[in-house]
């Protein structure tokens, strides 16, 4: 197919993306605002040649995910915010059997069911594990319906290579805003690391038995093989900091916003240039890992005097931010929740009273 440009909601593009991605089992449970993505599932993964189910329960929908993976499948679950919340212990039995799997998060406003607004609240449940034991997924925040499309692929690449969950952390605006995007072909989209499934459970006719578990009784062997996650973990944090950087070199005041929020800060950014303030902006793409290196080499450059986190939430990825800057610098924090979103001219009047 050649590549050709369509308009896509966020959360239908996100469905496309993991379809081409060469994604072949998807399970999920209807959750408003990301509704469209088991709707466009059902209508295409059949066409695909993959399966769709809707399950359930939110429970019984990552479970399901568990036993595809195990095969060998690249499977993919998508909710919302209280969805993913009863979605936590099998990802942690997911992390903890080493199986890859891709879970999209549109999140929606909380604590508890909320209400169906974006907001983006979720973010220490995603980076921090969010169930029990000493796990963490990848996570990926998109800020674009295109950067929704193109970051499926990179996550079930990612997912297939370090054997683990990766989450896509979008929200209710970005799952239904409409943009133009260009779709590639499943040959183009296809992961660019080949991997050797050797572990999947595809019957052991001819070779040593496979046994995926995350239950280790004897004293010892799981603390083995925590030390053995762990060594997994430093090398995603060596390798696969990702960030977006704009007007760094020059900046006195650095905006640090991800998702939706950043598309709003950078608006924020270019009216403020115009006035001639010296502004620019950090937008962590991988949430974890969290892009130290960056804020690093700014302070390397010491130039800014000051950092303003702008967020969806009353304080969230700040803390990342400040662990970033090591006490280096002021941390200023914008904030709303709930549904709520901060405002281009929140963020200027904040920047001028700074």
């Amino acid at each position: 197919m050649a590549e050709k440009k369509v308009l896509m909601t966020g959360n239908e593009a996100m469905a496309e993306g993991a379809i081409r991605a060469g994604c072949t089992f998807y399970a999920g449970y209807p959750i408003t605002p990301q509704n469209e993505i088991p709707a466009y599932m059902a209508r295409r993964m059949p066409e695909a040649g993959g399966i769709f189910l809707q399950a359930e329960s939110e429970l019984a929908a990552i479970n399901m995910v568990f036993g595809a993976a195990a095969t060998g499948a690249r499977a993919m679950t998508s909710s919302s915010s209280p969805g993913i919340s009863l979605k936590q212990e099998g990802i942690s039995y997911m992390a903890g059997a080493e199986l890859p799997a891709v879970i999209v998060n549109v999140m929606r406003g909380g604590p508890g069911l909320g209400n169906i607004a974006p907001s983006k609240s979720d973010y220490f449940q995603a980076t921090r594990g969010g169930g029990h034991g000493d796990y963490r997924t990848i996570v990926l925040a998109p800020a674009s319906v295109q950067e929704a499309y193109d970051l499926m692929s990179l996550s079930f690449e990612l997912a297939d290579h370090y054997r683990m969950p990766v989450m896509v952390l979008g929200d209710g605006v970005l799952g239904q805003m409409m943009e133009p995007i260009v779709l590639r072909s499943r040959q183009q989209a296809a992961h660019s690391r080949p991997e050797n499934k050797g572990w999947a459970l595809t019957g052991c006719k001819g070779r040593k038995a496979n046994i995926i578990k995350s239950f280790f009784i004897r004293e010892g062997d799981l603390e083995k093989f925590n030390l053995i996650l762990q060594k997994k973990y430093q090398e995603i944090k060596a390798k696969e900091q990702r960030w977006e950087e704009v007007f760094l070199a020059e900046a006195e005041i650095i905006l640090v916003a991800y998702g939706l929020m950043a598309r709003i800060a950078k608006g924020a950014l270019k009216r403020l240039r115009q006035k001639g303030k010296k502004v620019g902006l950090i937008r962590p793409i991988s949430l974890w890992p969290f892009p130290i290196k960056v804020f690093k080499r700014a302070m390397e450059n010491r130039k800014p005097k000051r950092l303003l986190v702008v967020e969806m939430s009353y304080g969230q990825m700040v803390q990342d931010v400040r662990l970033a800057v090591n006490g280096r610098y002021r941390i200023d924090f914008l904030g709303r929740a709930g549904g709520g979103v901060p405002t281009e001219e929140e963020i200027i009047k904040r920047v001028i009273a700074l």
